[in-house]
């Protein structure tokens, strides 16, 4: 009789399980949680090099205040941690910090997606972080200042603004990473452009985006950066393999891709537009304007690309 009884009860927990299971018990069925589509990932914590290196891009800035030389100039022209520099313009006072950036320009003409250089005139100037110095000396028309943390070696004309400090980011355990999560409805923008004009982008890279805190945007927000197949459609490299032949001869029904190059009518056709698109990283914000935002890849499962879109992750 105990035996019955436990084989009931077993039937009956059984049942229970499956019918919390089985797709026909709810409207739609919960994706199942597996290591592709949802990978268990670390989260990189940025250090103070990351935060304070990271450029940005804004609005001008004032540059009546830039270096002017320093120590052995001119036989010296870069400049590093502890070196002494000079500073041009007037204003300064003993134990001032500044921080040097750097106005850039882009050499390559070549836009990475249609429309790059019109979004980023709009988002303003590309600065880079070159570094940190205290002013120690004001005896003279060009102030004396020591280097404190320098990203990269400082140069003649790189211009001063007053240092801000910046907060830290604070340490994200390993997360489950949702691969194919549809649109969140959040705010949104798009990668235009990245620290170095680097275009092709993985873990740690810095990155600027055109959203920014009127849409809410707050330092240590994270961004999920995903790209529909839409994008590689009109990639002129990427599309390439779109127009490249992916049947086998002994298909008796071949399926033509669409925009592909082997259109055939006996087949089913494949609508780029209906693939998921697919996460490819994530996005910690670092800092951010009004209308812009200053990013780091905090990991990225394939490359991040120049153009891709962000989403504010839940």
């Amino acid at each position: 009789m105990k035996k019955v009884w436990a084989l009931l009860m077993l039937a009956l927990a059984s049942a229970a399980v499956a019918q919390q299971t089985d797709p026909a018990a709810g409207d739609q069925a919960a994706p199942q949680e597996t290591s592709t589509s949802f990978p268990v990932v670390r989260i990189n914590t940025p250090t103070h090099a990351d935060i304070y290196c990271a450029g940005f891009v804004g609005k001008p800035l004032p540059n009546s205040k830039f270096i002017a030389g320093g120590l052995q100039t001119p036989n010296t022209t870069k400049f590093t941690n502890q070196e002494m520099i000079y500073l041009a313009g007037g204003g300064y006072q003993v134990g001032q910090k500044y921080t040097i950036l750097r106005e850039l320009r882009d050499p390559n003409e070549y836009e990475i997606f249609a429309g790059q250089r019109r979004i980023l005139k709009s988002m303003g100037e590309a600065y880079a972080e070159i570094g940190r110095v205290r002013v120690t000396d004001t005896r003279s028309k060009s102030a004396i200042a020591q280097v404190e943390f320098s990203c990269e070696p400082l140069v003649p004309g790189d211009i001063a603004v007053p240092f801000e400090e910046k907060p830290p980011i604070t340490f994200h355990p390993p997360v489950r990473f949702d691969r194919f999560a549809p649109p969140n409805g959040k705010a949104s923008g798009r990668i235009v452009l990245a620290r170095d004009f680097d275009t092709e982008l993985g873990t740690g890279a810095k990155i600027y985006m055109n959203v920014g805190t009127n849409q809410g945007i707050k330092i240590g927000d994270y961004f999920k950066a995903v790209r529909n197949y839409t994008e590689d459609l009109k990639d002129p490299v990427d599309s390439l393999s779109f127009k490249a032949s992916n049947t086998e001869d002994t298909q008796k029904r071949p399926p033509s891709v669409e925009g592909g190059m082997f259109t055939r009518t006996k087949g089913p056709n494949i609508h780029v537009a209906d693939l998921p698109r697919r996460a490819v990283g994530e996005i910690v914000i670092l800092d951010a304007t009004p209308t812009t935002s200053t990013g780091m890849i905090v990991f990225a499962l394939e490359d991040v690309h120049i153009g891709d879109t962000v989403e504010l992750d839940q």
